[in-house]
């Protein structure tokens, strides 16, 4: 059944008072569990997701309406697949298998969803991007022993390099904005910056359970959760680090005396820093390491606008909290259903059920819209102005 457009009023904070803003969405039903991820194609045009109910589909934006379901039973899908030009996008996954053991990884078309292409592969594939020009592809997989990430020719599927570390775990490489370098984390926490033409190790960053480049390249922010422990008290500390990635040099360093797992990015034009601990919000300035900005009541990442003016983070309540990037000010708050529960999908047989959290939020390419996806399997995509 086609979905029909909604609205309904949420609380938005201004000045001292509270005030009811109208903010109309478009449901996208049919997940019957926790959507992973849910965003928007480089036109805006579709919205793509997949969800624990072992489907992943593609979504007409502007109503709603499902384009393409495709069972997933033997394979997964990552929220930064599409090609660069995003007319494809990459299903890949372990289990994928083929006759003789072959693993595959699916070319699909991103508006369709018909299947242009299927490179068959002797790997085992769990997840797999493009490079930024297109011609490669960065994919994490696993063998008998280890976990490692590979570089593939996107046309062919040849394995270009494989990087492996004795004793550990490499999960899949995140290519520089200019595809000169991809980063790679590891099961002992920490990250190596690797040269894509060559595959050699250029440097090695210590304590990394998070990283990211910066929009330019130039700089990689990484996190690490950890505790201080003496003889009279044990708490919790994430680190976060700022290295120029040209010489692995460290230029800031900032301590959050908070325990759990952390986040960090960049706005898009590379000036500020991002960092979430335990629903608190810091935003610094990259080039002095100065805190401009805290807010609370975050539920996991912040994301940014295109146009760096706003952040969006999910909140409390099954909610989604809009703020102003320069002042803070909340500008708005999406209310999702409160009383809605979550199936745990196909992953366990039982019948425990999560109460609602919103798991995904991306921006339209213009910034003018959101969608949220949510571990009840509900997706929306809000019109803010």
């Amino acid at each position: 059944m086609k979905p029909i457009p909604c609205s309904l009023f949420v609380s938005l904070l201004a000045v001292n008072c509270i005030q009811a803003a109208d903010v109309p969405f478009v449901e996208l039903k049919g997940h019957t569990a926790r959507v992973s991820f849910a965003i928007f194609s480089p036109d805006g045009k579709r919205v793509v997701s997949s969800s624990q109910d072992d489907t992943f589909r593609i979504w007409d934006a502007e109503s709603g309406k499902e384009l393409k379901k495709l069972e997933l039973r033997a394979g997964t899908t990552c929220a930064d697949a599409f090609s660069p030009d995003g007319k494809k996008f990459l299903v890949s996954g372990r289990g994928m298998l083929t006759v003789g053991g072959v693993r595959s990884l699916r070319f699909l078309d991103a508006e369709s969803g018909e299947e242009l292409k299927t490179l068959r592969l002797t790997l085992e594939i769990d997840s797999a991007i493009f490079s930024p020009d297109g011609t490669k592809i960065s994919a994490g997989g696993h063998d008998r022993k280890n976990y490692t990430a590979h570089i593939l020719d996107a046309e062919s599927g040849k394995e270009l390099h494989r990087f492996v570390l004795p004793d550990t775990s490499v999960y899949r490489g995140t290519f520089s904005p200019d595809g000169t370098k991809i980063i790679t984390r590891t099961f002992r926490d920490d990250a190596r910056i690797w040269d894509v033409e060559s595959g050699k190790a250029l440097h090695i960053l210590k304590d990394a359970d998070d990283v990211a480049f910066s929009p330019d390249g130039t700089k990689i922010v990484t996190g690490h959760s950890s505790r201080i422990e003496d003889k009279y008290y044990s708490r919790g500390v994430n680190f976060f680090r700022i290295w120029d990635v040209e010489s692995g040099k460290e230029l800031h360093k900032f301590t959050v005396l908070q325990g759990g797992s952390g986040s960090a990015d960049f706005s898009p034009d590379g000036k500020k820093l991002v960092t979430v601990v335990n629903s608190i919000v810091r935003i610094r300035d990259v080039a002095t390491g100065e805190e401009l900005l805290t807010l609370t009541g975050a539920e996991g990442g912040v994301v940014f606008s295109p146009d760096g003016k706003k952040m969006v983070a999910a909140g409390k309540g099954h909610t989604v909290i809009i703020w102003d990037a320069e002042s803070g000010k909340e500008l708005q708050r999406l209310q999702l259903d409160p009383n809605s529960r979550a199936d745990v999908g196909n992953y366990f047989i039982s019948l425990i059920s999560y109460d609602p959290m919103v798991s995904s939020i991306t921006f339209s390419p213009d910034g003018k819209r959101v969608v949220t996806a949510s571990n009840d399997g509900c997706v929306r995509v809000w019109t803010l102005e």
